[in-house]
């Protein structure tokens, strides 16, 4: 065969196009197979204590038993999938739990009440185990504008009610605080309960903090002040004999100038650069974001159209940095408008029709957001807690076929390329594909038995990575 192509040019060609897909490569490397929490919940400064997060399982499980005693009065509430079909006696119901109790997970999931029984179960595991899975100690607007003594006194107090929560064991596997914004006024008062904070904290605990711990600038709209964090976070270390890069760092993305900038660019991937690697995260702010787009406050929620297109510009710009992206907050709290002991039969029934309500609501903007892509949200009480988790689940589970059935077919073809000595360049697809699953067994919507399902073992599971599972079974067929 004559060939046109001289080896030495071809070379020096290929190799130039080696060196542009390496730098691509390193800015778009893929999402990351780390743990994603599925929210953060959002707390002022002043109101936090070491048992904060038990506490809020406590209220938001007791919520979920005063308002949806059962399974199916819960499946009727959201219409989960054959809720139509459910019994309506009590009787009837506690028989039909009864007999799914008993069954194998196998053989409940040839049961047409099967997904709306294992949403709610998993909610109340959930909720007794692990109710929060991140927290923001928030010294923003949760905590509000105070006298400078005041937020001075509250970073420490924070501060020191973390570092006991650390030693007993109750705080979130997620933590950090939002501080206030690096705008010309508010910028000293950030830096200074940053610094309050932080200097409590690593006196308090002999240097350490707490596993996955970050700290949220919000209302950025220039990289200066990404920029300006780092510089901070670099004087902290070397002051606390932290190791460089210890401290990480979240952004928000609250207002219009942060999707499109003066000269109509998307600023969003300089945002990020400017924090040279210790932005871990984007966060969406629902209300400051309508507001700055011009949105009154009756119309501000998130379902509104402005929102998509923030979360869709904002996914085209970091889609494939690794950057996790989280959505904003139901604003209408499940919570009934009558309190007290003694209430008569029509304010319980208002109450349970105002909780029912917000459900829904809460339920359908998390759906709305999964369905989007975007895997995290935020809460602000622990009443919202249960539809954080009725959703996610709902979500997961009633894709969980589908999703087995694709990821099966790509291992198959990835071994048949394997075997065979092909190249299979498809690792990014992969690893979108076993995320799907990763994020499910992460929250406790599926167990890692029901992974080995797509033709992966444990121990590939556990790699967490497409491309280590192509390269461990490229090595056992050599």
């Amino acid at each position: 065969m004559k060939l046109s192509l001289q080896d030495a040019a071809k070379t020096q060609l290929l190799d130039q196009l080696g060196e542009a897909n390496r730098r691509f490569q390193q800015t778009y490397p893929g999402d990351k197979p780390d743990r994603q929490a599925v929210h953060t919940v959002y707390g002022g400064a002043n109101l936090f204590k070491a048992d904060t997060c038990v506490r809020m399982g406590d209220i938001a499980l007791n919520n979920l038993r005063t308002y949806a005693p059962n399974f199916v009065e819960l499946a009727n509430v959201l219409h989960l999938k054959n809720h139509e079909h459910l019994p309506t006696s009590e009787k009837d119901i506690a028989a039909l739990t009864a007999k799914l109790d008993g069954m194998s997970a196998e053989e409940r999931k040839q049961e047409p009440a099967w997904l709306a029984y294992s949403v709610y179960n998993k909610i109340v595991s959930k909720l007794q185990r692990e109710p929060v899975e991140d927290f923001r100690i928030d010294f923003e607007d949760g905590f509000g504008n105070r006298p400078d003594v005041e937020e001075d006194a509250t970073a420490v107090q924070a501060a020191n009610e973390l570092a006991l929560g650390m030693q007993n064991g109750t705080i979130s596997p997620f933590i950090g605080i939002r501080i206030k914004p690096f705008t010309e006024d508010l910028k000293d008062r950030g830096v200074r309960t940053l610094d309050i904070f932080l200097t409590t904290l690593l006196e308090k605990t002999g240097g350490k903090l707490p596993d996955n711990f970050v700290v949220m600038l919000p209302k950025v709209t220039i990289p200066e002040q990404m920029a300006t964090m780092v510089r901070l976070f670099e004087l902290i270390e070397q002051a606390n004999n932290l190791a460089p890069g210890t401290l990480k760092m979240e952004t928000m993305v609250e207002a219009t100038q942060i999707i499109m900038d003066e000269e109509g660019r998307n600023p969003l991937m300089r945002i990020i650069r400017a924090s040279e690697g210790r932005c871990v995260a984007a966060h969406f702010g629902t209300y400051d974001y309508t507001a700055s787009a011009g949105i009154t406050a009756k119309y501000q929620t998130m379902a509104h159209p402005v929102c998509d297109f923030a979360h869709h510009m904002t996914k085209v710009a970091l889609g494939g940095t690794g950057i996790f992206l989280s959505d904003g907050a139901t604003n209408v709290m499940p919570i009934g408008p009558h309190r007290g002991d003694n209430l008569t039969f029509e304010q319980m029934k208002e109450n349970r029709a105002a909780v029912h309500n917000a459900w829904r609501q809460g339920f359908h903007h998390t759906t709305h957001s999964l369905i989007n892509g975007l895997y995290q949200g935020w809460d602000l009480n622990p009443a919202q807690l249960p539809m954080r988790y009725a959703a996610t689940y709902n979500f997961f589970l009633s894709s969980y076929d589908d999703a087995v059935n694709r990821l099966k077919t790509f291992v198959e073809r990835a071994a048949i390329s394997t075997l065979t000595g092909d190249i299979f360049d498809d690792a990014a697809t992969g690893q979108g594909l076993l995320n799907f699953f990763l994020k499910a067994l992460n929250c406790g919507a599926i167990s890692e038995e029901e992974i080995v399902a797509t033709g992966l073992t444990r121990e590939e599971i556990n790699t967490r990575s497409f491309f280590r599972i192509l390269e461990g079974r490229r090595k056992q067929t050599a």
